[in-house]
């Protein structure tokens, strides 16, 4: 089952509603990205939904998760780490990083596991 943002499961937890995705049985392979953004939104917003819906079609993807406060954590899940190497060379996502080394985050980390 290949999950996108639009098949995760609803959860509330707290009192607040989130999404959680939806993953087959392992193996799968997780990329975590923490960040610390700079102040203001600066097109971010719009600019992660735009690669959230992008990636979701891109062959291999099974779902996303993300919270953000102080620190932000994204969590991408792929099929084969085959799967991300192809959505890193996407010409737009690489754009897209680019230009958020340089204007939004103010520290990043990328691990894949």
């Amino acid at each position: 089952m290949i999950a996108t943002p639009r098949e995760c499961e609803p959860a509330v937890v707290d009192g607040t509603s989130s999404r959680l995705a939806v993953t087959p049985e392992p193996p799968y392979v997780a990329v975590i990205f923490s960040s610390i953004r700079r102040d203001g939104d600066h097109g971010y917003a719009a600019t992660a939904q735009a690669m959230i819906e992008r990636a979701s079609a891109h062959p291999g993807f099974l779902g996303i998760e993300d919270a953000r406060e102080d620190i932000g954590i994204t969590v991408s899940y792929w099929a084969s780490e085959a799967a991300i190497s192809a959505w890193k060379h996407n010409a737009e996502h690489a754009a897209t990083r680019q230009h958020g080394r340089q204007h939004w985050y103010a520290h990043f980390e990328l691990r894949v596991a």
